[in-house]
């Protein structure tokens, strides 16, 4: 889809014009169609020119955009002057993957099972919305057809002192605006996570249930548990940026979630990972059960 500028998706999947586009946008409008299929494996990219024309940027941008992916492992390598091709998929045990490439495909994989379940422990539900495109998209292409969907997100509670994200210089004071930062995007991604699911209940007649429940503690890491026999794990790698803010830039240490290195483990691989997976469902369950409490998106 052309950018023309630079666009960034909506809550409601519109197109939105908003500032000149980066080599960053430029690179997840193309991750997008590889994801969606719309380029596919084996698929020629189009030359730089034309990618620069289609989103309005220098070719600097467009090859900066194409390393990234290819870093990412979803284009090959090709000799100097010709369009890449988009790679095929990685095998999940090949190795850890960024967030934003590995989680998508799981979940797809996920969803063609009669009874999904996916358990999460995450500081937002970032990474979980456009993860979810894929299976969506299938189930509205009426490839796969599950009956019932069960989702439980456990996130950190907006009445803690958070271990992350916070500013650099702390202010001394209530009005601390990474944490209300933080705290909308918990409720607002939270909230798209469930309008998205709970829609599939009136437009596919799907038994839907997805809930929310509030830990006391930021988690150090990442968690998504698939029916029961996978489990993706990974790091909160905590690094220095900064934001741009109505008052100027906040300057904050946070983490890049989408970014994060997810390692699989699959349940039926072997005893190694199998262990892994029940104790990492254990430890949610216990964490459900337990310590977290109900948690109001507002």
């Amino acid at each position: 889809m052309p950018l023309g500028r630079a666009y960034a998706e909506d809550a409601e999947g519109a197109w939105v014009n908003d500032r000149r586009p980066t080599a960053t946008d430029v690179a997840e409008a193309l991750r997008e169609r590889i994801r969606t299929g719309t380029l596919r494996a084996g698929d020629r990219m189009p030359t730089q020119a034309e990618l620069a024309a289609e989103f309005g940027v220098e070719r600097g941008a467009v090859r900066g955009a194409l390393r990234v992916l290819h870093g990412e492992g979803l284009l090959t390598d090709v000799p100097k002057g010709s369009p890449p091709r988009v790679a095929a998929p990685a095998d999940p045990q090949d190795g850890p993957r960024p967030t934003k490439v590995a989680l998508g495909p799981r979940l797809a994989e996920a969803f063609t099972a009669a009874h999904v379940r996916v358990d999460a422990v995450c500081l937002t539900a970032e990474s979980l919305i456009p993860a979810l495109a894929e299976p969506l998209r299938l189930i509205h292409e009426g490839r796969v057809r599950p009956e019932r969907i069960d989702v439980r997100v456990l996130l950190p509670s907006r009445d803690i002192d958070l271990a992350f994200p916070v500013p650099v210089d702390p202010a001394g004071d209530d009005a601390d605006p990474v944490h209300r930062r933080w705290l909308a995007m918990r409720n607002a991604q939270g909230q798209v996570l469930q309008h998205h699911l709970n829609a599939l209940r009136a437009t596919h007649g799907i038994d839907v249930h997805v809930a929310f429940r509030a830990l006391p503690f930021t988690p150090p890491v990442k968690l998504y548990l698939l029916n029961g026999s996978e489990a993706l794990f990974a790091y909160y790698m905590v690094t220095r940026r900064e934001e741009p803010a109505d008052d100027g830039l906040l300057e904050m240490y946070d983490t890049l979630g989408s970014e994060s290195l997810l390692c699989s483990f699959d349940g039926r691989s072997g005893r190694r990972d199998a262990s892994f997976v029940e104790q990492s469902q254990n430890w949610f369950e216990a964490l459900w059960e337990t310590i977290a409490t109900d948690l109001t998106l507002s």
